[in-house]
């Protein structure tokens, strides 16, 4: 089970995510700083995966992970993959639910003008543990009143 522990340079209220490796070329999740919000996730591939423009690919990382109750994992793009040649994560954030215990995989879109190739080990995406609860939903006749109402997308300005 997972438990509260003082893992490599992460502070005493870190929890500890149990990793499987599928692969033995499987690339554990790290933290690029003491203080990244994300761990970096790496591709777990057999050959290249060519990624044309305006397409998107499935790309396995050869791991899974258990969750504490109560935890989520987000998938979310790097930025600098997204600002350099527009590859971001097509279903940002993805979830990755406590009871999962299937292979963790990264959605990925090409956006930009030219093909990308992804190489085995690089870093494709980012995970995010969050804290997370799930809600009692109740049926009812009225809401509360607020200043905004019923106001949508742009109502509170740009």
């Amino acid at each position: 089970m997972l438990s509260k522990a003082l893992p490599n340079n992460m502070g005493s209220d870190s929890i500890i995510v149990n990793v499987k490796l599928l692969s033995a070329r499987a690339v554990l999740p790290v933290y690029g700083t003491i203080n990244s919000a994300g761990a970096d996730l790496s591709a777990c591939l057999d050959e290249d995966v060519v990624v044309e423009a305006g397409s998107y690919v499935k790309v396995p990382t050869g791991l899974s992970i258990q969750l504490p109750h109560g935890y989520e994992a987000q998938v979310r793009p790097r930025s600098g993959l997204a600002a350099k040649h527009g590859i971001t994560v097509l279903n940002s954030p993805g979830t990755i639910d406590s009871d999962y215990r299937g292979e963790v995989a990264v959605l990925l879109i090409n956006l930009g003008k030219e093909r990308f190739i992804i190489h085995h080990g690089d870093r494709i995406a980012q995970m995010i543990i969050a804290k997370c609860e799930q809600a009692s939903f109740h049926p009812t006749v009225e809401l509360d009143a607020t200043d905004r109402g019923n106001g949508g997308f742009g109502s509170t300005g740009v």
